[in-house]
C-alpha cells in the first residue's frame, strides 16, 4: 500500500506544468535559433544607441555649394 495516493487533482496540475514547460522551452529554442541565423547572416549587428552610427550618414555630392 502506497504511503500516498494521488489525487486527481495533482496529475491536471502536472499536466498543466508540464504543457507550460514544453511551450516555455519551445520559445527559448525559437528565440535561440533566431538569434544564431542572425549571427551566422553577418549582416550589420548595430543597435540603437543614441550614438554616431556611420551607415547612418547620407553621402553628398563633392559638387560646388550653391
Amino acid at each position: 500500500m502506497a504511503i500516498t495516493k494521488d489525487h486527481e487533482l495533482h496529475r491536471r496540475r502536472f499536466g498543466r506544468n508540464l504543457g507550460l514547460g514544453l511551450s516555455l522551452g519551445a520559445f527559448v529554442v525559437i528565440v535561440f535559433g533566431l538569434t544564431i541565423v542572425k549571427i551566422e547572416k553577418g549582416e550589420s549587428m548595430e543597435g540603437f544607441d543614441h550614438g554616431y552610427r556611420p551607415s547612418m550618414v547620407q553621402e553628398q555630392d563633392g559638387g560646388a555649394r550653391q
